[in-house]
């Protein structure tokens, strides 16, 4: 169940239009004339990333109960008792009435939380009703223009504590014991001769693919569902997709080459994790490198494999070099887990398959807004934003509004003038600290839109 938040207040302050304005579609009726909203209307909202069920309610009137009005007024009280939050408006250009006055006595003697809005606050025209409405005893009123979304950072700050809840997930996305028994997409890709359908034939215990030493023989993107059972005895399904050998694109000529490595691209979006095989004994180059920047521009998570590792002198050498190699020449693919296999004799593929397992689970994690913003405000203490010809970066919140990959959507102002140093001090903050490791993270700006800046 989503948190719920019932908007109330007397007649034509604006309660529809916020309604509207939160779910993200017209679907309350709204005009100038009071009274247009009779019966209780529920929608679907979310504000910067946090979803709950939004309530809109008829104006409350004191009347009595056997009218109509009395009637609506008593569905707007049960609205309220039955909501997490209840969104007191009232209307900041009118000032305070005497029915916002009852209102607000009758608020604060039921059980649910308030937070106050002064609607209609745009422009210097709401600042002394802004001012009054402190007098209701309800807290810090936030200004706020329902008609223009102006205050929405404000809002989301004062509804924060009652809409966010570590245990809810957001739609469409598998929860731990989906994630647990659903398999895992995990793609096999790298330069021709890696030994990719090798790997996935010793993993399958079976000739299933065709192998040999030629470079190039498989064309087609290949799936086989298989059952890895752990070292521990736990069985879990795996969906493994071999893919075509990826050449320079300069040495492609081939039609058909052309079209596996198109093939192999595109099973690298129906991925989950990706293995970029690597073939040992040729070192690191420069295609690898494209290879592994490619998989993290589509967002899947990585893992590195060495391959033909039991033929390797010098491992421990070997492997700092490329692990450092990797390090330079792509900077977001520091701390990806690499691997060392062998596809001829298996060694270290059961250690592959969890590791990939352990990847997806922090690539498909989400973080409660609450932690997020905890995390955040740490961050900003240690390290506070630049100030850019003397003006402060102000940033306010932080939420992440997907998983799959991770992103997450960073609100302030003058956020057109932050350091990409610093966007990089955050996403590595996010990896480190909030348990997403090397899987990729987006993050996203957003800025308060001022609609009367050019007026």
């Amino acid at each position: 169940m989503l948190p719920t938040i019932a908007i109330v207040g007397r007649p034509n302050v604006g309660k529809s239009t916020l309604f509207n304005r939160l779910v993200g579609k017209k679907l309350a009726l709204v005009d100038d004339q009071p009274g247009v909203t009779r019966d209780r209307r529920e929608g679907q909202a979310s504000l910067l990333g946090v979803d709950f069920t939004i309530i809109d309610t008829a104006g409350y009137e004191d009347e009595d109960p056997q009218t109509l009005p009395g009637r609506m007024r008593m569905q707007t009280q049960a609205a309220v008792e039955n909501a997490d939050v209840a969104l007191f408006v009232v209307d900041a250009r009118a000032g305070i009435t005497p029915l916002d006055e009852e209102i607000a006595r009758w608020l604060r003697e039921g059980d649910a939380p308030v937070v106050l809005m002064a609607n209609k606050a745009e422009g210097k025209a709401g600042d002394d009703g802004v001012m009054e409405a402190f007098s209701l005893g309800l807290g810090d009123p936030i200004p706020f223009s329902a008609e223009h979304g102006q205050g929405l950072a404000d809002l989301f700050q004062a509804l924060l504590p009652y809409i966010d809840r570590e245990e809810e997930e957001e739609e469409g996305e598998p929860d731990e014991a989906d994630l647990e028994s659903a398999p895992l997409k995990l793609a096999i890709v790298g330069r021709p001769n890696a030994g990719k359908s090798t790997l996935i034939n010793r993993l399958l215990g079976e000739n299933r693919l065709l192998t040999g030493p030629e470079a190039g023989i498989t064309r087609d993107s290949i799936a086989v569902d298989w059952t890895w059972t752990s070292p521990d005895g736990d069985e879990r399904p795996v969906r493994l997709i071999d893919t075509a050998g990826m050449r320079k694109r300069a040495k492609v000529q081939d039609k058909l080459e052309k079209l596996a490595v198109s093939d192999g691209l595109n099973a690298v979006n129906f991925a989950e994790v990706v293995v970029l095989l690597l073939d040992s004994t040729r070192g690191l180059e420069a295609q690898d490198l494209r290879i592994a920047d490619k998989v993290l521009e589509e967002g899947r998570a990585l893992v590195i494999a060495l391959n033909k590792w039991d033929t390797v002198d010098n491992g421990s050498a070997l492997y700092q070099g490329i692990k450092q190699a990797l390090s330079d020449g792509l900077a977001q693919i520091r701390g990806v887990p690499i691997m060392t296999v062998s596809a001829a004799t298996g060694k270290g593929l059961d250690d592959l398959i969890r590791v990939a397992f352990d990847t997806r689970t922090a690539w498909s994690q989400r973080v409660s807004t609450g932690i997020l913003n905890r995390w955040f405000e740490r961050a900003l203490e240690a390290n506070p934003p630049p100030a850019p010809g003397g003006k402060r970066i102000k940033l306010r919140y932080i939420t992440q509004n997907k998983t799959r990959p991770p992103t997450f959507v960073l609100f302030g102002t003058r956020l057109d003038e932050l350091p990409e140093s610093y966007r990089r001090y955050l996403v590595n903050g996010i990896r480190k600290e909030l348990g997403f490791g090397a899987v990729p993270v987006r993050l996203t700006l957003r800025s308060a839109k001022n609609p009367y800046a050019n007026k």
